[in-house]
């Protein structure tokens, strides 16, 4: 199977209209959240949300102009040299975050919505959230975190190769199984260079067993492990494992379900693979308690990070580490 773009063919994205205001910790926040007709006839069809709630993902028609993109790629290179409009207040234990002393690996860097505003103002594009609420079904669309991603060219780097998982499992601290996240390379990106990868129909799998190991990122898991997993899980739903690379040219964006399997291969390309990995959420999206067997309790980088609710709890819709994209 190949994956297809929305059924609207690949038109090209109304420039970007929407304004900006300083938060209070003064990150930039979109203040327009509305389309323009161009921008409207690029959300995804009623055939394309079937597909997506079927097969768990979805590749997009060109949301983002070659200019966006191309700004993306010189404000991430202005990012990896030092530039900063602001820095985490804190930094939470499991964050990613890559440095030069870290050498030429596979660089993942969390909350770059948060640390570069101009990076942040086009991720926080209104389009990308009409079209995440069109899938997800949802009324509104909140940033739930973004990793700026640099996979470098070099085929044989053990860190080029993401192992299968998918999210959801990291998000135990979530109420909704609606989340989902938007895959954005900065480039054309195909197998060669290593692209994500999806596992198809595996959205709607049962899971099986329920061992809360799961929580334990796929960084901190070794690969053969995964590779077990997804195959048991396979097994378990009587059903045979069909692989989905995602062929995406520049502009377009792949969306996947929070419970869709996933992984990437290695950069067997000349180039290095940049992206940006947004993790998205619904606005009925809340903090909940989880707590694993041993009696901890699973915790997200937000929680070390966002305001509290009247309650106590971390704060899923603080606007400055999650704000939000898209209102209907």
């Amino acid at each position: 199977m190949r994956p297809r773009s929305g059924s609207a063919g690949r038109a090209r994205s109304a420039p970007e209209r929407a304004g900006s205001t300083t938060g209070r910790r003064g990150t930039l926040q979109s203040t327009d959240l509305t389309l323009t007709d161009a921008q409207r006839a690029l959300l995804p069809s009623d055939e394309d949300v079937a597909h997506y709630a079927e097969h768990g993902w979805y590749l997009s028609k060109k949301l983002f102009t070659d200019e966006e993109v191309d700004a993306l790629v010189a404000a991430s290179e202005r990012f990896y040299a030092g530039e900063r409009s602001r820095r985490l207040p804190r930094r939470p234990p499991t964050l990613a975050y890559w440095e030069p002393a870290h050498g030429p690996v596979q660089r993942h860097n969390d909350y770059i919505h948060y640390e570069s505003d101009e990076i942040g103002a086009i991720l926080r594009k209104p389009l990308i959230g009409a079209v995440a609420a069109r899938l997800a079904e949802a009324s509104e669309i909140r940033v739930f975190q973004s990793t700026l991603i640099y996979k470098p060219p070099v085929p044989d780097e053990p860190s080029n190769q993401v192992p299968w998982h998918f999210d959801k499992h990291y998000w135990q601290s979530c109420t909704s199984e609606r989340m989902l996240t938007a895959f954005i390379p900065f480039h054309d990106c195909d197998e060669p260079m290593g692209t994500i990868t999806m596992v198809d129909r595996s959205n709607t799998w049962k899971e099986f067993g329920g061992d809360d190991s799961t929580t334990k990122h796929f960084a901190h898991r070794s690969k053969a492990e995964l590779e077990e997993l997804l195959k048991q899980n396979a097994d378990f739903n009587g059903v045979q494992i069909v692989k989905v690379p995602m062929v995406i040219p520049k502009g377009h964006v792949s969306f996947q379900h929070c419970r869709t399997y996933h992984g990437s291969d290695a950069n067997r390309s000349d180039r290095p693979r940049r992206a940006v990995s947004l993790h998205l959420q619904d606005g009925e999206n809340r903090y909940r308690r989880f707590t694993r067997a041993d009696g901890s309790v699973v915790q997200y980088n937000h929680d070390h990070l966002v305001r509290r609710t009247p309650a106590g709890d971390p704060d899923y819709a603080d606007p400055d580490f999650c704000p939000p994209i898209w209102r209907a």
